[in-house]
C-alpha cells in the first residue's frame, strides 16, 4: 500500500510539474505577443501621422520596433512595401489584416512561418487618404522560447522530480504508518483517520461473526470427532485423488492398521473388492461390496460427495458383520440340518405306511411296521419339541421374569425323572453338594440340566455312573455334569455345542435323539450369563460344568 501511494503521489507531481511548465510558457507567450500587437499599433499610428505630413517615403528611413512596412491601396493592391519589391506582390485585399481594416479601421493576425521557428505579427490600421498601412515584425515560437529556456528548465524540473520523489516517499509513510499500526483484534478501539471509521466498525462486526462462526466450527468439529472416534463403524473420508482427509479409530481397528499417513486409501489395502469400492465411488457410484479380511467380515459402503455436479471425494463406511454372517451360516446349517433332519423319519414314516396300504401282509408285520411309524412319529415330535424349546430360549420367554432358583432342587428332580431309563441299563446317578440360589429361569433350567443328565445317560456305558456336582463360592455357582460314558474326541470339543452336531454318527443312530441337547444347554448358558467348560477322555467319561454368577 506504502509503494502505491509513493507511486500515486510521485506521478501526481510530475504530471502537475509539466502541466504548470506548460500553461505557464502558454500564458507568457500570449502575454508577449499581446505587448508586441500594442507596440505595433502605437508605430503604426505614428507612422500614419507621419505619412500624412510627409509623405510616403517617409517609411523608407523609418527605425522602430516594426521589421516591415507596407502600404495597400483600398483595392488591394501594394503600393510600398519596405522589404519587397511590389511588383512581384499578389492582390492583399484577402489578407486577414487588410480585410479587417478595410472594414473596421483596423486588424490583426499572425502567420507562422514555412519552417513554424518563426512566427509574423501583422498590424494594419487605415489611414486618412483610404490607403491600408501594414506594419510586421516576427517573434520566436514557443518551441523555440523553450529550446532557448532548456537548459535552466531541465535543472529545474530535477530539482522538482527530486524534491517530488523524497516528499512523496516521506508523506506515503506516514499516511500509511498508522493503518499499520490498527489493532485488528479491536478494531473499534482504534482512533485513525475518520474516513476509515465506517471501515473499521465493519470490520468489528465481521470479527464479531467470524469469531462466533469459527467458535461454532470448532464446535461442531469436536462433536464431529466425538461422534466418530466412538463409532463402532470405521469411517473412511477421501478426496478425488483418492488420499485420505478423515479416519477414525475404527478404521484402523478394523483395517488392522496402526496410522494412516498422507496416502492413497488404495494403499491402505489391496484386496480388488476394496479397490473396487473406491474407484466405484470416485467415478460416481454408490456401491456396497463385502470384504472378507482375515477371520473377519466386513461391509464396505461407499458414497460418492457431489460439489456443484463435481465429485470432489467419498465417504467411506466400514461395518463388522462377522457376527451377522456367522448367523447367517448357522440358520443355513441349521435349515439343512433341519430339513435333513425331518426328511428321514417322514421317508421312513411314509415307506412303511405305502408298504402297509399295499396289503397282502402278516398281520406281525404290520404291527412291526405300525410300531415303527409310531417311533419315527415320536421322533418327528422330540425334534420339534427341541426346536421349539431353541427358539424359546434364544430370546427370554415373553412375560417371564426371573426368580430365584434351587438349582439342587431342579436337578434332584430331573435325576429322579431320568432314573427308570438309567436303571434299564444299570446307571447309577448321582447329587453331590449344598443347596444353591441362583437368579434365572426356572424353566431354561430344567431343561439345561435335563438334557445334560440325558447325554450322560445315553452316551454311558453299561453298569456305569452319572454325578451332578453343585458346589458354591463366594461369588460362582458350579454345577457339574459327569459320567463315565464313551467321552469326546478333543478334535471334536468345541463343535459339540452346535445344532445337530452329532460326533459318531453311526453311533448317534443308535442312540434316541435329536442333536439339540448341547445347542439347547449353550443358547441356556448365555441367556444365564453362565460359562461351560468342557473336559472329556475319550473312552472314559464327559464332564460339563456351568458357572452361574450369583
Amino acid at each position: 500500500m506504502s509503494k502505491r501511494i509513493f507511486q500515486a503521489s510521485f506521478v501526481t507531481s510530475i504530471l502537475v510539474l509539466f502541466i504548470s511548465v506548460a500553461l505557464i510558457f502558454g500564458v507568457l507567450f500570449d502575454h508577449f505577443e499581446e505587448q508586441i500587437f500594442n507596440e505595433m499599433q502605437s508605430e503604426a499610428s505614428y507612422i500614419s501621422h507621419a505619412i500624412a505630413g510627409q509623405g510616403i517615403d517617409y517609411i523608407d528611413n523609418f527605425e522602430g520596433a516594426v521589421k516591415r512596412i507596407t502600404i495597400v491601396a483600398p483595392d488591394g493592391k501594394v503600393i510600398k512595401d519596405t522589404s519587397a519589391d511590389v511588383n512581384v506582390l499578389d492582390n492583399h485585399a484577402k489578407r486577414e489584416e487588410i480585410a479587417r481594416a478595410m472594414a473596421q479601421g483596423s486588424g490583426k493576425s499572425a502567420r507562422y512561418s514555412d519552417t513554424l521557428m518563426k512566427k509574423n505579427l501583422y498590424y494594419a490600421t487605415k489611414m486618412p487618404d483610404g490607403n491600408i498601412l501594414r506594419v510586421s515584425t516576427t517573434q520566436s515560437s514557443v518551441l523555440v522560447l523553450f529550446l532557448d529556456f532548456l537548459q535552466p528548465l531541465v535543472i529545474i524540473v530535477l530539482f522538482a522530480l527530486l524534491l517530488s520523489f523524497a516528499v512523496s516517499k516521506r508523506v506515503s509513510k506516514a499516511i500509511v504508518k498508522p493503518i499499520n499500526n490498527l489493532d485488528l483484534e479491536n478494531p473499534a478501539s482504534n482512533v485513525v483517520y475518520e474516513e476509515l471509521t465506517p471501515l473499521l466498525k465493519k470490520l468489528s462486526t465481521q470479527k464479531t461473526t467470524i469469531d462466533d462462526q469459527i467458535k461454532a466450527a470448532l464446535q461442531k468439529q469436536e462433536e464431529f470427532r466425538l461422534i466418530t472416534e466412538n463409532m463402532s463403524e470405521g469411517l473412511l473420508i477421501i478426496d478425488a485423488d483418492t488420499n485420505v482427509l478423515v479416519y477414525n479409530k475404527a478404521a484402523l481397528k478394523l483395517l488392522g492398521i496402526q496410522k494412516i499417513t498422507n496416502t492413497s486409501v488404495l494403499v491402505i489395502n489391496r484386496k480388488k473388492s476394496f479397490r473396487d469400492v473406491v474407484n466405484k465411488a470416485i467415478s460416481g457410484e454408490r456401491c456396497e461390496e463385502t470384504l472378507l479380511f482375515e477371520d473377519r467380515s466386513y461391509d464396505l459402503i461407499a458414497t460418492p460427495v457431489y460439489e456443484e455436479n463435481k465429485i470432489i471425494g467419498a465417504v467411506i463406511m466400514i461395518v463388522d458383520v462377522t457376527e451377522r454372517e456367522k448367523r447367517e451360516q448357522l440358520r443355513r446349517e441349521f435349515t439343512s440340518n433341519v430339513s435333513h433332519e425331518l426328511k428321514t423319519p417322514l421317508t421312513s414314516i411314509s415307506g412303511f405306511a405305502e408298504m402297509i396300504k399295499a396289503g397282502d401282509m402278516p398281520m406281525e408285520t404290520i404291527v412291526d411296521f405300525s410300531q415303527s411309524i409310531y417311533d419315527e412319529a415320536q421322533r418327528l415330535t422330540n425334534l420339534v419339541s427341541d426346536i421349539i424349546k431353541m427358539g424359546e430360549i434364544s430370546e427370554k420367554p415373553a412375560g417371564e421374569e426371573n426368580e430365584e432358583v434351587n438349582i439342587k432342587a431342579v436337578s434332584d428332580g430331573v435325576l429322579k425323572s431320568l432314573k427308570p431309563i438309567a436303571d434299564k441299563r444299570g446307571i447309577e446317578l448321582n447329587l453331590y453338594g449344598d443347596a444353591a440360589i441362583i437368579i434365572g429361569s426356572c424353566k431354561i433350567l430344567k431343561e439345561m440340566i435335563f438334557n445334560l443328565c440325558d447325554n450322560a445317560v445315553k452316551y454311558n456305558k453299561e453298569q456305569g455312573e452319572v454325578n451332578v456336582t453343585i458346589t458354591r463360592t463366594d461369588k460362582t455357582v458350579r454345577l457339574t455334569v459327569s459320567d463315565t460314558g464313551i467321552g469326546i474326541p478333543p478334535l471334536h470339543h468345541e463343535r459339540v455345542f452346535e445344532r445337530f452336531y452329532r460326533v459318531d454318527k453311526s453311533h448317534s443312530k443308535a442312540v434316541d435323539g435329536t442333536g439339540l441337547g448341547l445347542a439347547i444347554v449353550k443358547h441356556g448358558a448365555q441367556y444365564h450369563d453362565a460359562e461351560i467348560q468342557l473336559e472329556s477322555i475319550e473312552g472314559k467319561g464327559t464332564s460339563i460344568t456351568l458357572v452361574f454368577n450369583k
